[in-house]
């Protein structure tokens, strides 16, 4: 038996590890994996052996807490998340607030800075210690969560980053409190040695960072949602002759629907009466509305657009094809393995490490005779030293810097775990329609023999001015570009799925396709060869007769735009793989791959198999970015690596994607590699430098110096050396400021 469960209370990647370790030690748990930033564990298991209610009570054990399914509904999670996010945030300004003056009184005097004398360090020592104990309170019971979970993770025998934050605030804690102790005594050096301040700004930053990752989430449920709110809540049918109003789920197979111009059609169905034109762009991301006459299938949540038709419902509830992506959606994302935050990685070796080696440290020079006080200071000085201030800030403060720097050039990426599988990407594959090309018709070519090509194009436009049709829009908008004036229009027809019949000028016009032409006896036998030649370059023909005899052709098509060349001649120039996938015709698809050089297309690809071809990429062993603007592209977005959306798409397409463009320019593709490669060697940088101050000073908090009698390292240094790497990691993170786009 399989089973999801939602989880709360995971922080880092380590947390996932200590559920997945418990959960597995359950006998009859045949498998268990944790999706961190989903916040789900997938479990198999065998009913037999285990129930539900025991791998909840493991995981309640191990110090998370399980999510009840009646809390796990789609408002319910964003209600959830909301609050978790508003809580980071207040306990974020509670911190803060109390940590600014703490600093001021703690560290202004060094700088020249004077104090009110009554909490002035020389002249009234212990309420200069005082107040600093009164103000870190609020940032200790602000950053609560961390000693929660540290210290009980670390009960557990699976320490993560919140128990280094945690035994490392308590030591600076502790010391401030022994050191406090010692100025009421009379000991007034020991002013200087107060480290309230230290743990208070650990507690603030690291809260910050924590806000950020909070904020930074993928929101895959508002995806699912744009999903589930394109289908229409209610539908008409047909009953005993009455047309009678439903709840959309109480449709049958079988029941007749009756859907009106401009209604969303409810069901995948088949028509049964009438004709018209629908527009399935939400689901197929082909802007051409498609003729439907009697026998042809439908899409539920398409839109009819011009004519009363009845549909036979053939697919409902969860097997129409709408329902299927909002399936494969969720699949894709909840199957998106959590991201290793190298922090994380070198936590699990570190915290446990920092711990032994300050807890031997201290017995060690106990034992050699030394007084508890100096012990004591031994162990609080290697945990203050290797506590993780810098680490806290290496990659928020890269990911702000370099989100930032997106957002300047039109990219905008959803989180941390975005940046940081994009500069791994070795294939990016596009979808056509309004990612490579400009998603509306556009009048391409014009060929005639007798008659003029305005004159032409005059008796096309005033026909297609009376109709709807994407392609006669191309080409009305083309005549008004010329500044050709119009005709005068009788008898106007609209021919579905052929074209139209009308008089222009008191002249027979018939616009439309090879079937019309063939239908009403008209010659086309001269044109028989440009007709195959715009076919095989992807344009649409349209064949004009005037007074029963054809006179020419104008190509209608959808046109690439104008840095499609360019972005995939760049992205080969970086070694990058580049496919294009779309559900139009191979030979349109072939034409403008040939035209601007890509590698490989998948093409007539129904909006459901979509995620399937990526997956054959990845099978492959490679990396993939998919680009796409159209809902039916959502679920290659969440199935790829990296999800990246053209910020002109539909809603679903945005949410469902890691990275949006949004100037609706897919250069910017080259923008975000770019920045995800420039922005993880700086996380690195940081990662390193976060860790070679404190462990390189680890051996001379431990006493390493006084063996060759040498001084002991003071906390004041080790708290020093602490705040030198965060400097440097802030610095680091700031040379991101001078990105620039490799175009």
């Amino acid at each position: 038996m399989e089973k999801i469960i939602n989880i709360g209370g995971m922080t880092c990647a380590a947390c996932s590890k200590a559920v997945e370790r418990t959960v597995k030690k359950l006998d009859g748990v045949i498998r268990a994996e944790v999706n961190f930033p989903m916040e789900r564990l997938f479990v198999e298991f065998d009913p037999a052996k285990v129930r539900i209610s025991m791998i909840k009570e493991a995981i309640k054990k191990a110090g998370y807490i399980p999510i009840e399914e009646k809390d796990t509904t789609l408002d319910k999670n964003k209600e959830r998340k909301q609050k978790e996010e508003k809580r980071m945030l207040t306990n974020l300004i509670v911190s803060a607030i109390f940590t600014i003056p703490l600093l001021i009184i703690a560290m202004g005097h060094m700088f020249g800075m004077p104090l009110p004398e009554i909490i002035d360090h020389s002249k009234n020592p212990i309420n200069f210690a005082i107040a600093q104990l009164v103000l870190v309170i609020p940032s200790l019971i602000a950053g609560r969560k961390f000693y929660i979970v540290g210290f009980k993770t670390m009960i557990k025998g699976s320490p993560n980053m919140d128990s280094l934050i945690a035994i490392g605030t308590s030591a600076a804690v502790i010391y401030g409190l022994f050191a406090l102790y010692q100025i009421s005594i009379g000991n007034h050096m020991y002013s200087k040695e107060l480290y309230f301040e230290s743990a208070s700004t650990i507690i603030t930053l690291i809260l910050l960072g924590k806000y950020l990752e909070v904020r930074t989430k993928g929101k895959t449920s508002e995806a699912i949602r744009k999903l589930m709110e394109l289908s229409p809540k209610k539908a008409w049918i047909i009953q005993n002759d009455c047309e009678i109003e439903i709840e959309i789920d109480e449709v049958e197979v079988g029941d007749i629907v009756l859907v009106r111009p401009g209604e969303k059609i409810p069901v995948d169905g088949v028509v049964v009466e009438g004709n018209t034109s629908v527009d399935e762009s939400m689901l197929t991301g082909e802007s051409i509305p498609v003729e439907k006459k009697i026998g042809d299938k439908v899409i539920g949540a398409s839109i009819n657009k011009n004519g009363m038709i009845k549909i036979r419902a053939g697919k409902v509830g969860k097997d129409t094809v709408l329902s299927q992506i909002i399936e494969l959606v969720e699949s894709a994302q909840s199957s998106k393995a959590p991201i290793a935050r190298l922090a994380d990685v070198i936590s699990g070796y570190f915290i446990p490490v920092v711990i032994i080696i300050a807890v031997i440290s201290g017995v060690l020079w106990l034992l050699s005779g030394k007084d508890i006080i100096f012990s004591l200071t031994i162990f609080i000085s290697v945990l203050v030293i290797a506590c993780p201030c810098a680490l806290g800030l290496a990659t928020p403060t890269a990911i702000m810097v370099g989100s930032g720097k997106g957002a300047e050039h039109g990219v905008l990426i959803k989180s941390g775990e975005a940046l940081e599988k994009t500069h791994k990407v070795d294939t990016v594959v596009f979808d056509k329609t309004g990612t490579i090309t400009e998603g509306k018709p556009k009048v391409t070519d014009m060929f005639s023999n007798e008659i003029d090509e305005n004159e032409l194009l005059m008796y096309a436009a005033s026909c297609e001015k009376a109709s709807e049709h994407p392609l006669g829009e191309a080409i009305v908008m083309e005549a008004a570009r010329r500044g050709i004036t119009l005709g005068t229009v009788n008898n106007f027809t609209a021919i579905p799925g052929l074209g139209i019949e009308a008089k222009v000028n008191e002249k027979d016009v018939l616009i439309g396709n090879k079937k019309l032409m063939t239908d009403k006896g008209v010659d086309i036998s001269l044109y028989q060869t440009k007709l195959n030649e715009y076919s095989k370059q992807g344009k649409t023909p349209i064949i004009i007769a005037i007074d029963g005899k054809a006179e020419g052709i104008i190509a209608v098509a959808d046109v690439v735009k104008i840095n499609s060349k360019r972005t995939i001649k760049t992205l080969h120039k970086m070694g990058i793989k580049v496919v294009m996938l779309t559900g139009d015709n191979k030979n349109t698809a072939e034409a403008i791959a040939q035209q601007i050089d890509i590698d490989k297309v998948f093409a007539e690809v129904l909006p459901h198999e979509k995620s399937s071809y990526i997956k054959e990429l990845q099978r492959e062993g490679r990396t993939v970015a998919m680009v796409g603007d159209g809902i039916n592209d959502a679920p290659a977005l969440a199935m790829a690596d990296v999800g990246i959306a053209i910020g002109s798409g539909t809603d679903v397409a945005v949410e469902s994607a890691d990275i949006v463009l949004m100037k609706n320019d897919i250069i910017d593709v080259i923008t975000a590699i770019t920045l995800s490669k420039a922005t993880i060697k700086n996380i690195k940088q940081n990662l390193f430098w976060a860790f070679a101050y404190n462990t390189a000073g680890i051996p001379i908090a431990a006493g390493i110096l006084t063996l060759f009698g040498g001084p002991k390292l003071n906390p004041m240094i080790a708290a020093a050396a602490m705040s030198f790497s965060s400097v440097s990691v802030l610095l680091n993170a700031l040379r991101l400021k001078g990105f620039k786009p490799y175009i």
